[in-house]
């Protein structure tokens, strides 16, 4: 009877403690904005072992920090222990904190969930790096979206100069983009910023340095109220902390603080309907147009090169030129397009061209008629046509020289016939072949063997075959490589040639991305390129380096170079696009 009331009075006490136990997860608010740091505490009323904080991948995690307060209140004693975390979201979305587990007695114990919802960034009211008495983060720090002009027309070039002012008592060590903007109805070209330097100017009046952190130029491509996106960062700074102490010396300390710019708006303008040619395909900015024969006399069967190009500043990448009409007699090949376009801070500039292949199928005069092109003029916003002269070809020879070089080639082959059949001798003499008997002859020993000799070879053949085939990182190593040099053969043959070769090397590197992603060169920029290959799978160190390769073809054709360089640029160029083929899927 003993032995029974001690163990209900043992489970009675254990039950007890078990209900005493308490450990649970809080924070002040279930909604943040992007900018916001989150204070998550784990808190218990007993002095538990073996605290595990559950796996978190959204947020960048500091802490923990650890307290412990013991009390006696009227007699009563009391324990308080806690994890203290701070939570640095990454993106926008809704998510859940699992629970957390502890050890006390022998028992896991288990925290409660949280939900937390993270929303877009706002203009914070309270510093969260005051430093009690220091320098305040929200005087001192400004992240700036600079757009000079927000009232663009469609295809008319804005410029976009995202700039970090800070206050001289303040100093950046460190700065990291928490999301990129997407540019959504915008075509966008990234100005790549090597080492941002710190500069003075003036900002709400005051002096202030500044740094230049991000350069982008812009294309709308509707109109409307469009809306930019907000840039988010966090910048690591060292702030000075307090009064200097007795030596002068001022105690700085490291802080991290969350900028955004906020939305922006840009009130894009439609191109004007009155005035609108028929020959208009999107142009806008200023630009000179050329129509040019490579020759105007030619014989039939020989063929001419025709030159459409385009050069000036606008959106050179985002229309189409004019196609040229062609008499019937004339046949006319897809034109090869070539881009020779550079796209600094104030909007693309260069030369676009259509090179036609025309062959004439008869003798004659033709004649190719005048060919428009119109564009929106920027300058006085006035739509303006340039049309080209008209060409005149003369073909010497035409169908009736070919008539006669077929009749005469034909009356040659039949005289060729006539004279190597009149020598075949109608009679013949046979005579009996005297041999020794077939069977038990060498030859047919020879014959029997050869079948049994095959066989190993034959074995050994099939398992070389099911070792290739079992290789499938291999062959599609091989593959890989194969259509590399496929889509790169017109720049090995320039290999020798530093512009042409840098061209046709670009223009490869183009039409890979065309066949695997399904886009057009105009639509091919280094934001849509990164996304779409990434959204593909593909490896991010890779993705960067066809980027950096690609806008390196350009400055790589007026800058010195050597043939090892242009050599380690093919090699490289070989081995982006193999290891892309086997990435992407």
């Amino acid at each position: 009877m003993k032995r029974v009331l001690i163990f209900f009075t043992l489970l009675l006490l254990n039950s007890m403690m078990a209900q005493q136990v308490k450990f649970e997860a809080s924070t002040d608010r279930t909604t943040y904005a992007l900018n916001e740091t989150i204070e998550i505490t784990f808190s218990m009323n007993v002095d538990a072992d073996n605290f595990e904080l559950p796996p978190i991948s959204d947020f960048r995690i500091q802490g923990p920090f650890i307290s412990v307060q013991e009390y006696n209140f009227n007699g009563r004693r009391g324990f308080e222990k806690s994890y203290k975390y701070y939570l640095v979201p990454k993106k926008i979305g809704v998510f859940t904190i699992k629970e957390s587990q502890i050890e006390f007695n022998g028992r896991l114990y288990k925290s409660n969930p949280l939900k937390i919802k993270i929303i877009k960034a706002i203009q914070q009211q309270n510093d969260p790096y005051q430093n009690g008495g220091g320098v305040r983060l929200d005087d001192n720090l400004y992240l700036i979206t600079e757009i000079p002009k927000t009232n663009p027309y469609v295809n008319e070039p804005i410029t976009i100069v995202y700039k970090l002012y800070f206050s001289y008592n303040i100093g950046i060590t460190n700065s990291r983009e928490l999301n990129k903007p997407k540019y959504n109805d915008f075509w966008s070209q990234n100005i790549e910023i090597k080492q941002p330097v710190a500069q003075e100017g003036i900002f709400k009046g005051q002096n202030y340095r500044y740094i230049i952190l991000k350069k982008v130029v812009l294309y709308p491509q509707k109109s409307g109220n469009l809306v930019i996106e907000p840039l988010s960062m966090d910048i690591d700074c060292q702030v000075p902390k307090g009064q200097p102490d007795f030596f002068g010396q001022i105690e700085v300390v490291n802080a991290t603080k969350r900028v955004s710019t906020g939305n922006k708006i840009i009130n894009v303008k439609p191109l004007p309907e009155n005035g609108k040619p028929k020959s208009f395909s999107g142009a806008v900015g200023r630009f000179t147009f050329d129509v040019t024969p490579s020759r105007t006399t030619l014989k039939s069967g020989e063929s001419l090169d025709l030159n459409i190009s385009v050069s000036g500043i606008g959106n050179l990448k985002l229309f189409t030129l004019p196609k040229p009409e062609l008499p019937a007699s004339l046949e006319m090949y897809d034109p090869q397009h070539t881009e020779n376009v550079t796209t600094p801070l104030n909007g693309m500039s260069g030369t676009i061209s259509d090179r036609y292949t025309i062959i004439p199928q008869e003798k004659g005069d033709f004649t190719i008629k005048p060919i428009q092109f119109s564009y929106f003029d920027l300058n006085s916003n006035t739509y303006k046509t340039i049309t080209s002269k008209e060409i005149h070809l003369n073909v010497l020879q035409g169908s009736e020289v070919a008539k006669s070089n077929v009749t005469n080639d034909t009356e040659k082959t039949e005289a060729k016939a006539k004279k190597t059949f009149a020598f075949i001798k109608l009679k013949t003499t046979l005579k009996p072949i005297e041999s020794d008997d077939f069977l038990g002859s060498n030859l047919f020993y020879g014959l029997l063997i050869v079948p049994f000799l095959a066989i190993p070879a034959l074995v050994l053949f099939r398992k070389r075959k099911e070792a290739e085939d079992a290789d499938i990182i291999g062959n599609k190593k091989k593959k890989s490589n194969a259509l590399a040099k496929k889509y790169l053969s017109e720049a090995k043959k320039q290999i020798n040639n530093k512009e042409p070769f840098y061209i046709a090397l670009e223009k490869a590197m183009h039409n890979f991305l065309k066949a695997k992603l399904n886009i057009e060169t105009s639509e091919m920029s280094k934001d849509k390129i990164t996304e779409l290959l990434l959204s593909r799978n593909a490896n991010s160190e890779t993705v960067n380096e066809f980027i950096v390769l690609t806008e390196s073809c350009e400055l790589a054709r007026y800058a010195p170079s050597t043939n090892s360089l242009i050599n380690q640029d093919y090699e490289k160029a070989v081995e982006i696009i193999s290891n892309l083929e086997k990435q992407i899927s």
